[in-house]
């Protein structure tokens, strides 16, 4: 998928942040579906433990429904208060862990005790 494909997905897409843990893909298109037609819904899990995470994407079949569905923000969904902001795209090359700070570690120097002197 080249970049422009996957800036046009999403623009078409939303990301609801603050979801409970135990809401499912159908409540969410339900919760969205007056904005338009939802294509599809993504939860994300933990990679290690399998459990979801607070937040999914949102896909719809177009852009003037994903611009309505950020009337949405801060409706709630299941007792919350849910985000939701646009879909950011990932460009390659640029990570969110990367936040400018040198990766190199600086280990303290402390004195060697088990040497005697010379």
């Amino acid at each position: 998928m080249s970049l422009e494909e996957k800036l046009e997905a999403d623009a078409r897409s939303t990301y609801a942040g603050k979801v409970d843990c135990g809401a499912t893909a159908e409540e969410l298109e339900a919760h969205f579906h007056g904005c338009g037609s939802v294509n599809h819904v993504t939860i994300l899990c933990d990679k290690f433990s399998g459990h979801p995470k607070e937040f999914a994407y949102i896909g719809f079949s177009d852009k003037q429904s994903a611009r309505a569905s950020l009337a949405l923000d801060d409706s709630l969904f299941r007792g919350r208060q849910i985000k939701v902001i646009p879909k950011r795209t990932n460009r390659p090359g640029i990570s969110t862990a990367d936040q400018g700070f040198p990766q190199v570690r600086f280990r303290a120097r402390t004195p060697d005790y088990n040497s005697s002197p010379s």
